[in-house]
């Protein structure tokens, strides 16, 4: 149940009575010790009414501020920009959050069940309204061809469990595409997992990996982890290199025609 104080929720294992409060949250991540944390905030349904959307967004501001006054250390503690789809109560939460003078901004609320084209309007259109002296970190996405398009549209910083997420599934990002190991097709495919990345993981084979799948072997999801993180990594590095060349939008271009990530279902 959230209210003005906070949220109240129960424990998953025990379902005994919680609660946490802006201040709350601080404090933890104050003990976490991370060099960025993140204000305490609503993440409403994308969908969500207008009523109930607007507030929520006025509610996450107080505790905005709230979190801000709480905070105790030097660590970089960012306002999250919320508002659903809603271009106006996008801009409202991003204008009050900037007078508060947080070291950085995130977006959230996205990646939650609306298309990719909503997702990319919604960055695109407060592209010019934060900061540009500032990291921009959009909460939650990680799917390559959101990473490019997303720093087209002026994003600085992602997270997101898809690199996990997609290899328990035996769900492989690579530079020639994302490719699914269990598939028959790499039963006998002698060649590395990603013939472009030399990585600690290329001396194994896709049929290898494939048998480590079929066998409910752990380290099969491991080395798919550490495939789709080094990809990853690659593809932030080359999207850098990209952006100092002025091509940005060509590379994007590229990574159409020589991937799969663009596609669409």
């Amino acid at each position: 149940k959230i209210t003005e104080e906070g949220v109240h929720f129960k424990h998953h294992k025990n379902g005994s009575a919680l609660f946490m409060s802006p201040e709350d949250s601080i404090k933890v991540q104050e003990k976490l010790g991370a060099d960025i944390i993140m204000s305490f905030d609503e993440c409403p349904p994308p969908y969500a009414t207008y009523d109930y959307m607007k507030d929520s967004v006025e509610r996450t501001l107080r505790w905005a501020k709230r979190g801000k006054e709480a905070l105790s250390t030097d660590q970089a503690l960012f306002g999250i920009v919320q508002g659903g789809l809603n271009k106006e109560l996008r801009k409202y939460s991003a204008e009050k959050l900037i007078e508060m003078d947080f070291p950085g901004y995130s977006i959230g609320g996205l990646s939650v069940g609306e298309t990719k084209d909503e997702m990319y309007e919604i960055t695109k259109f407060l592209n010019p309204i934060m900061p540009f002296d500032k990291p921009r970190y959009l909460m939650g996405v990680g799917a390559p061809d959101d990473l490019v398009e997303n720093v087209i549209n002026g994003i600085d910083m992602f997270d997101c469990v898809l690199p996990t997420r997609n290899a328990r599934h035996g769900s492989a990002f690579t530079t020639v595409g994302k490719i699914v190991i269990k598939n028959n097709q790499y039963a006998e495919d002698m060649s590395p997992l990603d013939p472009n990345l030399e990585t600690p993981i290329t001396k194994y084979s896709r049929s290898y990996i494939r048998h480590l799948f079929k066998a409910e072997e752990y380290l099969g999801m491991r080395i798919v982890t550490y495939q789709n993180l080094a990809y990853l990594k690659y593809l932030m590095k080359e999207i850098r290199q990209a952006i100092l060349e002025d091509r940005l939008l060509d590379f994007r271009d590229e990574m159409k025609e020589k991937t799969n990530y663009f596609k669409r279902k």
